[in-house]
């Protein structure tokens, strides 16, 4: 198994080039004040009659927590069967789903799903699907069921109707947030 890990020198270039300044030494010799790094957690050190700052910094805050997923990909729905499935088991379990409208043509629904993919594994644990219908590879029965007009359109739906829309003709992260904001009322 590999890893992929991120380039420290491509990250901190300003820390290389001191240390390359400095013999190679471990410590940087880089100044708070043109670096734009300031506040607490700067200690102060001698060392060749100089005062040094030092950082301490934590390596868990350079690694991605690998214990949870960063996107979960939604699930399709391609007929009015599969949604009434879906709706009846997740009424079952009481959770609520979120259903994208979105075309394949549509640059904005393009550009939102994945971000609603990011946003699955944020949920995921709360037991919320995501779940996406491209409104011109279905059945028209299927769209007029979700009374759409625009795209993209998110809807949240509990206990087997429709209870919340966010109609997605904006930004992207504004949707995002609108979307999460809906999510936490039925939560």
């Amino acid at each position: 198994m590999s890893v992929l890990a991120a380039n420290s020198q491509i990250l901190y270039p300003e820390i290389y080039q001191q240390q390359l300044w400095n013999n190679g030494s471990c410590l940087p010799l880089f100044s708070p004040k043109n670096s734009g790094f300031s506040g607490p957690g700067w200690s102060d050190r001698k060392w060749k009659k100089k005062t040094l700052r030092r950082r301490d910094c934590r390596v868990e805050a350079l690694w991605p927590d690998l214990s949870r997923p960063t996107s979960i990909e939604m699930e399709p729905i391609n007929d009015c069967d599969q949604l009434d499935q879906i709706l009846a088991a997740a009424q079952q379990l009481s959770h609520p789903i979120l259903i994208d409208w979105m075309a394949a043509w549509c640059r904005k629904c393009i550009y939102l799903k994945p971000k609603l993919e990011k946003l699955a594994a944020e949920f995921h644990t709360k037991g919320i699907k995501f779940y996406y219908v491209d409104v011109n590879n279905v059945p028209q029965a299927l769209v007029k069921r979700g009374n759409i007009s625009k795209m993209p359109t998110i809807q949240l739906w509990k206990d087997g109707e429709m209870k919340e829309e966010v109609i997605g003709g904006h930004k992207a992260w504004l949707v995002t947030e609108e979307v999460r904001q809906m999510i936490q009322k039925f939560v």
